[in-house]
């Protein structure tokens, strides 16, 4: 039975907010409108970017994206949503902040990863995620090894990103990445890759990309029909 609310802090960016709004809907068990979940959204596009922010010294993501918060808790929001990776750098922040769960995309891909069997995984995900060590920090807790592509490597994943589908780019060439992805599963030894950023689940439906992948935005989708006492389409 139904029991909460949904809140999603948006804008981190807008199609990444769209997915995750998609997801949720597309694994909710539902016959009807009425049976699917309350969803707020504040598509808050106010949000600097984060990767800015932490690595380079651009304007501090934090302010908006608590108002976000506060603005969606007092809508009415029984949980919070953040589909964005990079901003979970300021998750406790947040949840210090506010009094209902912030629910953590990385720990829930991470605890994915494990019921599945997975040890070592690939990530991909922006310089900023890599580098302040967040997702490391949540695997670690769980005993699962990542492995991170090299610095060359790392430029092509933020191009794709970037150049590709934060820029609505339907024509960027996705072979660096395919590269990459192959070179973490052939080479390196991982068993999947974390699409560690929200832009690239999106990525690998617009361009095709093939490789066993665990999805942290569908994972978040998951975690809130549970939170909020939906029922998942498919048990996993």
């Amino acid at each position: 039975m139904k029991t909460g609310t949904i809140g999603i802090i948006g804008g981190m960016g807008p199609l990444a907010t769209a997915d995750l709004f998609q997801k949720i809907i597309q694994n909710t068990r539902a016959s009807c409108d009425q049976e699917h979940l309350h969803i707020l959204i504040d598509n808050n596009t106010a949000i600097p970017d984060r990767t800015a922010a932490l690595l380079h010294g651009g304007a501090d993501p934090f302010p908006q994206m608590l108002e976000s918060a506060l603005r969606l808790e007092e809508d009415g929001a029984d949980c919070l949503l953040m589909p964005c990776n990079t901003a979970h750098y300021f998750h406790g922040q947040l949840q210090e902040r506010v009094h209902i769960p912030l629910l953590n995309m990385l720990e829930l891909t991470c605890q994915a990863l494990k019921r599945r069997g997975i040890t070592r995984a690939g990530l991909l995900a922006t310089t900023g995620t890599i580098e302040t060590g967040i997702y490391q920090r949540a695997a670690q807790k769980l005993q699962v090894e990542l492995l991170l592509p090299t610095p060359e490597e790392q430029t092509w994943v933020m191009d794709l990103i970037y150049q590709g589908v934060k820029a609505g780019d339907p024509n960027c060439d996705p072979k660096r990445v395919q590269c990459v992805i192959d070179r973490l599963l052939t080479q390196r030894g991982a068993q999947a890759v974390i699409l560690g950023c929200t832009e690239l689940p999106l990525a690998v439906q617009m361009y095709r990309i093939q490789a066993p992948c665990v999805d942290p935005t569908l994972e978040l989708a998951k975690g809130a029909i549970r939170q909020a006492g939906g029922v998942l389409c498919r048990q996993d």
